[in-house]
Order: structure tokens, then sequence, then C-alpha cells
């Protein structure tokens, strides 16, 4: 993964979930450029909502555009949102269909279109697209990136291999998936002061100084002057900070709120699934609201979920085991298919949630961009021809929603889901080469 040309000599002091980035000097080597969004506009967002096995083909399918846009009966629930999606066919990631897992080498690759290792004994895949935007922006917020999830992570084996592939979307290296944070509490605790729990208190200043001695001794005699009297105007800058804090304004952008505006969720993982999954959506809303982070992921179940449905009228039994493997039985047929309903009801109040914020004439929805996606595509077949995917959000004016995308027809080189998610990582201000099996972004933004 190559940066691109075009970065700056820039250095970036950090401490305590800060950064500040220091004036322009000769002496320091390239190093990737940190952005350069207009800091008087509200930043934009990425989330991915994950469901699990699958849909039912027949029923998964949307035309038309706009207000007119018509949807099978398996994602029916999207009506509401219709004008603020774009529906997208036919993506695939190529070594999640070549894999000969049907399961555990088709799921942890999904953002990161890596081959997964076949060794049991070796955990292997590839960094996700979620974990190289928090390795390069995620340093703007307090909380880098938020993993969520519903159920926990699983350690038993499945095709010989660890189920650990089956219980993570997000990897934070090839080797280490991102933790999941599954208690709703927890995950509120994360926006809280440093994303720890604790509210900071110590100077910017102090918490940088360390950094700022270690960078000494590699920079000229000139740039090393500058360096003093940048930090010496952080001062100055602190000051002006806290005087604005206290007034309830900063210079710029800001929060539309700057404390919860929900209740701390209770210590338990909720027991009632629709409960649980509704509080990480409002969780993850909250976290964009409050800009404590700009990505996050949630699962709603993982892969080879034996999550019971028996909350919805008339469904009994297991997603996978009983609903996904349902021998073409209609009565369960008919159950699974309420399952696709229900996942796409969730992301429906996850876009409903976000487009009713308001951030100074536009909404919090026009920021983001929203993804919503399931790593198979028949699921009683294993299906890895294509991804069943919804994307969300106007990505800060760039992408044109109330539309149906279909890439079936465009050849395998054209539709790779890494060259989507280049193009996202692109208008999130990340600029890399090349992801994945992919090296050009998908003509997706406007």
């Amino acid at each position: 993964m190559k940066i691109k040309d075009g970065t700056s000599r820039r250095h970036f002091l950090r401490g305590a979930g800060v950064a500040l980035a220091l004036p322009w000097m000769e002496s320091l080597p390239l190093l990737a450029q940190d952005g350069t969004a207009d800091k008087s506009k509200p930043p934009l967002r990425f989330a991915c909502i994950y469901f699990s096995n699958g849909v039912d083909t027949k029923q998964w399918w949307a035309k038309g555009s706009g207000a007119a846009m018509e949807f099978g009966t398996a994602c029916q629930d999207l009506a509401p949102i219709r004008e603020d999606i774009v529906f997208v066919k036919g993506l695939y990631n190529h070594q999640a269909f070549i894999h000969p897992s049907p399961h555990m080498g088709r799921m942890a690759n999904m953002l990161s279109g890596a081959p997964v290792s076949k060794d049991p004994a070796n955990i292997l895949v590839g960094t996700t697209m979620d974990q190289v935007m928090s390795k390069q922006i995620g340093h703007r917020t307090p909380v880098p990136s938020m993993a969520l999830g519903i159920e926990p992570n699983e350690l038993r084996l499945e095709d010989g291999l660890s189920m650990i592939y089956g219980s993570n979307i997000s990897w934070v290296t090839p080797t280490q998936p991102a933790t999941k944070e599954i208690y709703p509490a927890r995950a509120f605790d994360q926006l809280v002061g440093d994303g720890k729990g604790r509210r900071m208190d110590r100077s910017i200043l102090d918490a940088v100084l360390g950094d700022a001695q270690s960078l000494e001794p590699k920079i000229s005699t000139t740039d090393r002057k500058k360096l003093d009297e940048y930090l010496e105007s952080v001062r100055d800058i602190e000051k002006r900070i806290d005087r604005a804090s206290k007034e309830e304004r900063i210079e710029g952008w800001r929060p539309t709120i700057d404390k919860p505006n929900m209740p701390r969720p209770k210590d338990e993982i909720p027991q009632n699934v629709p409960d649980h999954m509704k509080l990480m959506m409002d969780v993850m809303v909250l976290a964009f609201q409050m800009d404590k982070t700009r990505i996050a992921t949630c699962m709603l179940n993982n892969d080879l979920s034996q999550m019971n449905f028996k909350f919805l009228e008339g469904v009994q039994g297991a997603l996978h085991l009983d609903l996904t493997h349902n021998g073409k039985s209609p009565a369960l047929q008919t159950m699974y298919l309420r399952t696709n309903q229900y996942h796409a009801r969730q992301f429906t109040y996850l876009v409903q949630r976000l487009k009713a914020i308001d951030e100074g004439g536009q909404s919090l929805l026009d920021n983001s961009m929203l993804m919503f996606v399931t790593n198979l595509y028949d699921g009683d077949a294993h299906g890895a021809d294509q991804m069943p995917m919804v994307l969300a959000g106007g990505a800060a004016g760039g992408m044109k929603t109330g539309r149906v995308l279909d890439y079936n027809d465009k050849g395998n080189d054209n539709r790779r889901a890494c060259s989507l998610y280049l193009s996202m990582m692109n208008r999130m201000g990340v600029k890399i080469d090349r992801f994945g099996d992919a090296d050009k972004p998908l003509d997706i933004m406007t």
C-alpha cells in the first residue's frame, strides 16, 4: 500500500488522543498529508453495517430511481429511504469466491479483499479498509474507530479454521481483529472524555512535549527554531479554546451536541435482540453527532449465526442452521425472508436517525457514507459471486443517491468490491494507489 505523490513535509505530535499538525519543514522526510478538509464544514463519516448468511436472491432486488424506486420483498423495508440510497448489484471479492471454506474464507476478508490463511494454526487475513482509514485519519477524533457487534467472538473451529474469522469484519492488522464491543454501555463509555471514560485534564502542550523532544534531534537548526516558535504559540491557542469552550462555542465547525443526548445503557447485555441492535445504532449515531469518531463498523450477527429470530412473528429457529439452510421448505424460506427484511429495517432506522439530525443546513446523513452489506449472495448455496450491498448518505456532496447500479455485466475486473473501497477511502481523504485486489477506484462518486 503506497501513499500517492502530493504529500507534504508535515509531522504530527500526538498524545492523550490529541494530534497537532506542525508547520511545513524542509528537513523532515516526506510524510503522508493529513487531509485538507475545510474545518468550517462538518466532517465526513463512514459506517459499515453487516448482516450474515446472505439473502433470498429471488426477492433481493431493486429497480427504478428516486421516489419511483421499487424493491423485492426481501428489501422492501428500504422503501422509506429509497431517495437516500444507492442499491448496488454485482460487486464481489475474488479471494472469497475462490477460497474453499464457504464461510471462514468469505467473511473476514469482506472489507479487505485479501486471502484468508488456509492454515488453522496461522491466523492471517488483510487489514480492512476501515482500519486503513483509522490509522491515517483516526487521530482527528478521540476514538479513532469503533467496532461494534451483537454476538461475541467464537473460538471454535469451522471448516478446520478458527471462528475468529467468522466473528470479525474489522481487522487492525492481518493477524489481529479490532476489539469488537458487544456491550452497549461500554461502547457508550468510549464516547466520554478521551474515549476511555476519562476527561482529558492535561495541557495539549504537555501531552505532546515528549514527541516534540524526540523530534528535535532529527531536524535542522532552522526548523528547530520554527518548532520552538510553534510550540510557544500553542499556549495561546489553548487559552483561546479554553475560553471558547466555556462559552459553549469554538471557532469553525462544532458538533451539534457536546454531551450525550441519550441515557447510558445498562451494564448488562440486552437479552432482547431488537433492543440490543437499536442501542448499538443509537450509540453509533451519538458517536457521529458528538464527533467522537468518524469511522465505525457494526455486525448485526456473526457468520454461521445461531441467533434466534423468534421475536419476529411466525419465525422459529436459528438463523444459520434452520433458516438459511432451509431445504427450500416454503415455510422456512418465508422465515428466512423475514430475517432479510428485519436486517434491512435496522439500516433504515440508522439512515432515518442520521437524516433527522441537522448540521447547519445539512443533515448528518448528508455528511456520511454508509454501507449495508453481507458477504454471501445465496446464503443456502454459500454464493460468493456477488455481495448484496446498499450505500446511503450524501458523502458530503460526493454521492448521488436514489439510484440502482448493476455491475454484473461489466466484467470481473470492473466489479471488484475493493475498487469501491478505494473510492470511499479517497472520499474520506485517504488516498492510496492500491487496496486488496484493486488498483483503480470505482466510478461511483459524483
